[in-house]
């Protein structure tokens, strides 16, 4: 391991207090931004954070415009021929519905025990600021960076980054780095820190069924009229068989199929059925027969309804045939199915299942191509050292069933390795109500951070600088 001043361990470990207290200003601002009316809180928490990047010693530090949300940019690249890292975030959460299952405001911080509740403390605000409480310990305790580092913190991850490609695009040069961390997903447990070498990718659609031109009397016409709410849950359930496999023509013909040796890794490093269902709060679990809780999730891609709207929604009940009905759905695909091809053997297979007299209207919102990284790479390996030294065990490496568009962005645009490396938890309750940051990991990932950057400088390669 590379000799880091302790000067710039002991600045982290003596200003913990602070942090607590910043990561608490950071969560407070309201930075929804699938929701209009939070327009300005995105614009005020850019501020902030542009604010304290400059504050703690970064460079070049911006608030960039897009046709959406900002990015903030900042870089602090004096490391001559050393490598270049770029630390990838962001800052905008998902909306805090239902508010009525939060025992806690969403937006006040509050901590009780070892963590921090609150909307996007977890995702990603205080797995974003483990980093840049690295920085600030290498730049206020006065030891240089060892390698070059560029920051990218978007606004707009929580609804599929759409501005973030033409973006990237345009500032090739300045993003220019030889690797890229992002700290936003999960490890197994508190003592068990681990590395993310691949993720699904993902569809958003909308499915509108549409019916008679007026509400109908159900009295009347009911028994003679199809209701478009009726017709919308037969189309759900021809999605899958009883036996959880996907049921639209074609769409496994390009999945990939893992050889045993792969899925016997698996099984030794990943999390097991039980394991999975005590993290869901479930007991029992659902899915493709033949495989594993972990492998459903990770190795095989699902289809989920997350809301359906139709009919009356008041108090009592209403007597009457809806117009419409609409239910949103989540595709999860896997290696190595492809977004664009899913998007249209979906349309195919509604347009050939809706019932007569109903018409049906899809609207795509995001597509995201699964991500699979090397685990062998060089990046990988220096978080993995990392890793070691922050929280005192070995990583594992492991799938995740998420999605971080980014990834792919990185890849492809800017021809550059990605390490995701977490600090949340299982039961972060990330997207739901009562989301929290376990307080042990973020002081943890702040020492992990500072190592991988230490590991990074050890690279004997030529800076892209």
């Amino acid at each position: 391991m590379l000799n880091i001043s302790t000067d710039v361990l002991v600045y982290g470990q003596n200003k913990r207090a602070r942090y607590i207290s910043e990561l608490k200003e950071f969560v407070r601002f309201s930075s929804i931004s699938a929701q209009p009316q939070h327009n300005e809180d995105i614009q005020r928490c850019a501020a902030w954070l542009a604010g304290h990047l400059q504050k703690i010693g970064m460079e070049r530090v911006a608030v960039m415009p897009t046709r959406g949300h900002p990015i903030v940019y900042a870089e602090k690249c004096h490391a001559r021929g050393k490598p270049a890292v770029l630390i990838y975030g962001h800052y905008d959460v998902q909306p805090a519905d239902p508010l009525g299952e939060w025992r806690l405001l969403p937006f006040e911080p509050v901590i009780r025990g070892d963590n921090l509740y609150a909307r996007g403390a977890s995702d990603d605000k205080g797995q974003l600021f483990t980093h840049v409480k690295a920085l600030e310990a290498f730049l206020q305790s006065g030891q240089d960076l060892p390698v070059n580092v560029k920051c990218l913190f978007e606004g707009e991850e929580e609804i599929g980054s759409p501005n973030l490609p033409a973006f990237m695009i345009a500032n090739q040069q300045i993003l220019a780095a030889d690797c890229a961390v992002i700290s936003d997903t999960q490890i197994p447990a508190a003592d068990q820190p681990a590395i993310t070498y691949a993720l699904r990718g993902s569809i958003n659609f909308e499915l509108e069924i549409i019916g008679q031109k007026r509400e109908l009397h159900s009295g009347v016409f009911g028994g003679v009229i199809h209701n478009p709410l009726q017709a919308l849950c037969e189309i759900i359930s021809q999605l899958h068989d009883s036996a959880g496999h996907i049921h639209i023509p074609g769409f496994y013909d390009r999945l990939r199929r893992w050889d045993a040796d792969e899925r016997t890794y698996m099984k030794r490093a990943g999390p097991s059925d039980d394991k999975i269902l005590r993290d869901a709060g479930a007991v029992k679990g659902w899915g493709e027969q033949g495989y594993s809780l972990y492998e459903r999730v990770t190795i095989r891609p699902a289809i989920t309804v997350s809301g359906i709207v139709g009919g009356y929604q008041g108090v009592g009940v209403k007597a009457a045939i809806p117009t419409r009905a609409l239910a949103k759905l989540n595709f999860r695909l896997a290696p190595d199915q492809d977004p664009q091809e899913i998007d249209h053997l979906f349309r195919k297979y509604i347009e050939r299942i809706t019932p007569p007299g109903m018409q049906a209207r899809i609207r795509t919102f995001t597509l995201s191509r699964p991500s699979l990284i090397d685990r062998e790479h060089p990046a990988l390996i220096a978080a993995a050292r990392a890793y070691r030294h922050g929280f005192g065990v070995a990583p594992v490496f492991l799938r995740n069933g998420g999605t971080i568009p980014v990834v792919n962005l990185i890849q492809e645009i800017l021809h550059i390795p990605a390490v995701l490396m977490g600090f949340g938890l299982p039961g972060d309750r990330i997207h739901g109500p009562n989301e929290k940051f376990h307080l042990p990991n973020f002081f943890k990932g702040i020492e992990t951070s500072i190592r991988f950057l230490a590991e990074v400088s050890k690279w004997q390669r030529v800076s892209v600088l």
